[in-house]
Order: structure tokens, then C-alpha cells, then sequence
């Protein structure tokens, strides 16, 4: 599993202003219906969902909001930077400002999983952070998420 297999360059969005969780995600579940032919309210609501039943805010100003949607044949990511880091009710109770958002078909749960665990591992970078923080727009992020991606030769 790659994340340039996850994320296009379409469902990537380096300037949103969203004052709330609530907000922030809404605009994930606009883009998500767009770029993938599903239900905004559909997506919207899965993400709220999962929020209720635990913050995704992984700390580090970083939340990986995830949801299992029917409609979707395969993994897809949307990544969204906030121009303000908002509230979240992470892990460290800071404020975050990059999300990158997972969906799976329903029965994804292994690959799912694989996938979250990935992301998280490339998140938890604080260079990649920093880079992703200060990229000039979808194309570079999408190019430093793929490269984190990519296993490093030894």
C-alpha cells in the first residue's frame, strides 16, 4: 500500500478555514463527494460518527480522521492543511492543523488498518510535518507524502 495509491492530487487541499472540528470536517466530507462520487451528509456523518466514539486527533497538530463508507470499491485519502490550527480534542490537547483523512469500503478492515497505521507512522515525523506545514500547495504535499511513503533503501 502506497499513499500515492490513497491520495490524489485533487483530494488534497493546502488552504481551508474551518473553526471547528465540525467545519473542518464537513469541508473533508465535501471534497471526499467531489474527488470519490459519494454523499457529502453520507461522509460527513461516518466522520462524525468516529469522532464520537473517540478523537482522531493523534497529537502534534496532526488528526487522522477515518471512516468506512459503502460506495467505495477501494482505499481513498483526502489531506486538508487548516490555515489556523483549531480545536480537536487530540491525544496532547493541542490544536491541529493537518489532517489526513482515510476511507475504506466496508470490508477493508485489514488493509484499513495497514493503511491507518502507515499514515500515522509518517505523521509522527516531525521533518515531514514541518515540510508539510510549509509546502507551496497541493503538488508538493502530495510529492512529500508520497516520497515518506516510499520504503528507504539501505
Amino acid at each position: 500500500m502506497n499513499i500515492g495509491d490513497l491520495l490524489d492530487r485533487g483530494s488534497i487541499a493546502p488552504r481551508v478555514s474551518a473553526s471547528s472540528k465540525r467545519q473542518a470536517l464537513s469541508v473533508i466530507a465535501e471534497i471526499a463527494a467531489r474527488s470519490f462520487g459519494l454523499k457529502a451528509p453520507e461522509v460527513f456523518e461516518a466522520l462524525l460518527d468516529r469522532e464520537t466514539a473517540a478523537s482522531t486527533g493523534v497529537g502534534q497538530g496532526v488528526a487522522i480522521p477515518h471512516a468506512r463508507l459503502k460506495g467505495l470499491t477501494r482505499l481513498r485519502g483526502v489531506f486538508v492543511r487548516l490555515e489556523q490550527p483549531i480545536p480537536f480534542d487530540a491525544v496532547d490537547d493541542g490544536p491541529v492543523d493537518l489532517l489526513f483523512t482515510l476511507l475504506a469500503p466496508p470490508d477493508a478492515s485489514g488493509e484499513h488498518l495497514r493503511a491507518l497505521a502507515r499514515i500515522s507512522r509518517g505523521l509522527r515525523q516531525a521533518e515531514l510535518r514541518e515540510q508539510l506545514r510549509k509546502a507551496s500547495g497541493a503538488d508538493a504535499i502530495h510529492a512529500l507524502l508520497v516520497h515518506q511513503a516510499q520504503p528507504s533503501a539501505a
